[in-house]
């Protein structure tokens, strides 16, 4: 079990939706204790006006809502511009607010999120709740541990340097149907990023909205079709998330089938592998009516099937969900994202998938040299594909968006950064 637990409670205090759980939190802080219970509340510090004049009284009035609600503040973090807080303001706060001036914590923007951790240990943050947590005395930290903990911290500092002297860029297409709101790819952003990091490059995406890559939208706006398709081909990697319903399918279809035959590396996650499968039967195969059951309930040849034992008709709570085994299959020792696993039999991914590859097909796809590397602990469910002829051509029904960390990026997504910086071949030489 952990000796420490981190919770985050987000929203505004005061506001009713919140209410229930900041509630859950004071009942928690009275049930554990004060002694090992410590509290860090983020407040903005706006700047107003022509003079650029910092303002104290948003914090004063949340550090009072808050208080009423049963809740005290050890540390008041400041988000702030980038010039920090001004003269006077730290010891305006820690006046009325009733705390001590090192407990108050200015949080500048910063070029990167990931120089926020240096930011708040350069404060004292780290010393400050070693003390009020009497982290000494009650935790027994073995040496080993302590000097992974100095290593781990050693890495993420040469991370966040190296970030701020990129120089070499690297383009990947992401082509969903939800770009317009483009934290709905959060996670797969935050992938990305770290994938990038690690292979010392600056990420650049293009966000490509799937449909306007369609036939459709050639002809009724022919600019936005030009624009999409002009970044996708200007991309040195193609990326498919995943997703539901009809909307856009045939446009990532046309992007995995560029991809394929440009060799242009591509990473499709869950309905981006099933898009990947769909394009491979329908134009290599020669199988042209060859749809997923999901897009078409008739259709003649389903490529892509519902699993046989999820539900119909109740699709609330019905998915194949969570952390689950992907077994690779015997002679895939020479596969690319099996190396970049680390060359074991089995990884562990998270899932959220109610279809799979219809597994009558597989035969067909295998003799066409679409190989399917990864399969579940039954061997029954197609997990991993690699078409065996391309650089990077890559599918997984997993999600590896929700494992990455930015010193261990998760590995599809290494992999499409090294294939798009034509890396891949020299770091797999190395594992």
């Amino acid at each position: 079990e952990p000796d420490i637990c981190i919770i985050e409670l987000g929203g505004t205090v005061g506001d009713i939706e919140s209410a229930p759980f900041v509630e859950a939190m004071r009942q928690f802080q009275f049930r554990v204790g004060h002694d090992n219970f410590a509290l860090i509340h983020v407040s903005l510090v706006p700047t107003i006006g022509s003079v650029g004049e910092q303002k104290t009284k948003p914090t004063q009035a949340s550090i009072r809502d808050l208080r009423g609600l049963g809740l005290t503040p050890d540390l008041i973090a400041c988000r702030c511009e980038k010039n920090g807080l001004d003269e006077g303001i730290q010891a305006k706060i820690s006046m009325f607010c009733h705390v001590q001036p090192n407990q108050v914590l200015a949080v500048r923007d910063c070029s990167s999120v990931y120089h926020v951790p240096e930011l708040l240990e350069n404060q004292g943050l780290i010393e400050f709740l070693w003390k009020r947590l009497n982290i000494e005395q009650t935790v027994k930290i073995s040496e080993p541990l302590k000097q992974k903990g100095i290593d781990m911290w050693n890495k993420w500092n040469q991370l966040t340097t190296a970030q701020e002297r990129l120089h070499h860029t690297v383009t990947i297409a992401l082509v969903g149907k939800y770009t317009n709101l483009q934290d709905s790819y959060a996670s797969v952003v935050k992938a990305l990023e770290h994938a990038s990091l690690n292979c010392h490059k600056k990420l650049i995406i293009k966000w490509i909205e799937a449909s306007d890559l369609e036939l459709e939208t050639r002809s009724s706006n022919p600019v936005k079709h030009h624009s999409a398709w002009q970044d996708l081909c200007s991309a040195q990697g193609v990326l498919v998330p995943g997703g539901f319903g009809n909307r856009g399918m045939d446009g990532k279809i046309a992007a995995a089938r560029w991809a394929r035959e440009q060799k242009i590396p591509y990473l499709g996650i869950c309905l981006g592998l099933q898009i990947a499968v769909i394009e491979f039967a329908r134009h290599v195969c020669g199988m042209a009516d060859a749809n997923s059951a999901e897009l078409d309930e008739h259709t003649a040849t389903p490529v892509i099937m519902f699993m046989p034992e999820i539900s119909r008709t109740h699709l609330g709570g019905t998915m194949r969900l969570g952390i689950r085994p992907t077994v690779f299959q015997p002679g895939t020792e020479d596969s690319s994202i099996r190396k970049l696993y680390g060359g074991g039999s089995t990884v562990m991914e998270r899932h959220r998938h109610r279809y799979e590859i219809n597994p009558e097909l597989i035969d067909k796809f295998e003799s066409e040299g679409l190989r399917f590397v990864g399969k579940d602990e039954t061997g029954q469910r197609m997990e991993i594909v690699e078409l065996s002829y391309h650089p990077y051509f890559l599918g997984v029904q997993f999600h590896p968006e929700y494992l990455t960390r930015p010193l261990r990026p998760s590995a599809p997504f290494l992999g499409l950064i090294l294939a798009a910086t034509n890396e891949l071949t020299r770091h797999l030489a190395t594992l």
